[in-house]
């Protein structure tokens, strides 16, 4: 018997318990509790339902351990979607990236690369639509269609450009459930701010500063709704002169403190996606107090000048005289000359331990490597280099 048609099994069983079980929701008191008697005789004569806690353990262990890469590895994910019990347990034995280098679940994402050690990806662009589609790949762009992570449409507006990022790739809109944040521009296309649908430092802001609902002072739940949280911004350097050469590029980690890339060093790492249960209106800034949005803009930077934050340069390329050009070494990862072409390295003020930390380049018309590691998570670099797609006139 194939593990996937035990996983199907498995899934039947449940899906007829819970249609057994819930289909009915007006009936009276009592004949509720008679199907909920009914819904544990089901679980009773379910095969699954008396195994061992330790023997399922080792199954799924052994699951997760021999499935590495996509797409085998989505038996991990069809694992964790049988049940509740099977769900908790896969979540504990499934590591996070820094630890295994592998993206697993949705939420994986959001948290840091490996360390030390490349996730190589790449984006597929469609000039026509205005969209970017991350995918997950070690083979290069134009072979292999890979594993989707990430979709992101560009919206042109008045004053600025928007760069839409969302997990469903038919599905790119602010309103979508699957929306997690967004890149901004501004009018000249200079500077850059990455917005996260979540607080990606597990709320400290909620703990630590107070949210407000109208008319009231009293503190809300800590589990903060769904925004606008400003987790980076990028800069690229005016070229004044007018001279023809490489972009210069900075950004501004807010979300992850300098001293993440130090020894022993841990970068903020969320775990599961937030559940919106506060007002919505008290995320708006027209229903809250002038107290409030004052308190909470103090309270952001207070957090920001008690720690350092992480700072990221493009590394310098070299003059290269036989070519006559600009050259960085992408280890193959990078076969067309371009000007988006580039590669960040933390500000340490040492020019000699210069690891890269997010490199992105062109190898095709529409095809470009990405590839990122600790302490940036896959939507943080993905929202880096879509501000490279964005023309600059005042830098090149």
């Amino acid at each position: 018997m194939s593990f996937k048609s035990i996983i199907q099994d498995m899934k039947g069983e449940f899906g007829s318990i819970s249609r057994k079980g819930f289909g009915l929701r007006s009936r009276s008191l009592k004949l509720v509790e008679d199907e909920s008697m009914s819904i544990v005789d089901a679980l009773k004569q379910s095969c699954w339902a008396n195994m061992p806690p330790e023997l399922l353990r080792d199954v799924l262990m052994r699951i997760e351990a021999s499935e590495c890469t996509w797409p085998p590895r989505k038996n991990v994910v069809s694992c964790a979607g049988v049940c509740r019990n099977w769900r908790e347990i896969m979540k504990e034995i499934v590591k996070n990236p820094e630890l295994s280098g592998k993206l697993t679940f949705p939420i994986s994402l959001k948290q840091p690369g490996s360390r030390g050690s490349l996730i190589q990806c790449y984006i597929k662009r469609n000039q026509s639509a205005q969209t970017y589609h991350l995918y997950l790949s070690l083979n290069q762009a134009s072979n292999d269609d890979g594993k989707f992570l990430l979709a992101a449409k560009k919206c042109r507006r008045a004053t600025c450009t928007d760069y839409i990022i969302s997990l469903n790739p038919e599905d790119v809109s602010k309103g979508s459930s699957t929306y997690i944040g967004k890149l901004r521009s501004n009018f000249l296309g200079t500077k850059f701010t990455i917005y996260d649908a979540q607080p990606s430092n597990g709320g400290v802001l909620a703990t630590k500063c107070r949210s407000f609902r109208p008319g009231s002072m009293k503190r809300v739940s800590p589990r903060v709704p769904v925004g606008n949280y400003p987790v980076s911004h990028i800069s690229y350097e005016l070229n004044v002169l007018g001279s023809r050469g490489p972009r210069r590029m900075q950004c501004v980690m807010n979300a992850i403190p300098a001293s993440a890339m130090e020894p022993g060093g841990v970068a903020p790492t969320q775990t599961e996606f937030l559940v919106n249960k506060t007002d919505s209106f008290s995320s708006l800034p027209f229903f809250r107090s002038k107290s409030a949005r004052m308190g909470m803009d103090s309270c952001e930077s207070s957090l920001h000048s008690e720690t350092k934050l992480l700072m990221l340069k493009n590394k310098a390329p070299r003059w290269h005289e036989q070519l006559q050009c600009w050259c960085l070494n992408f280890n193959g990862r990078v076969t067309v000359a371009s000007v988006k072409n580039f590669q960040l390295v933390a500000c340490s003020g040492e020019e000699n331990g210069e690891d890269v930390i997010v490199q992105f380049g062109k190898v095709g018309k529409d095809a470009f490597t990405m590839d990122y590691q600790y302490p940036i998570s896959a939507f943080q670099a993905f929202a880096i280099c879509l501000s490279s797609f964005d023309t600059k006139i005042a830098c090149e």
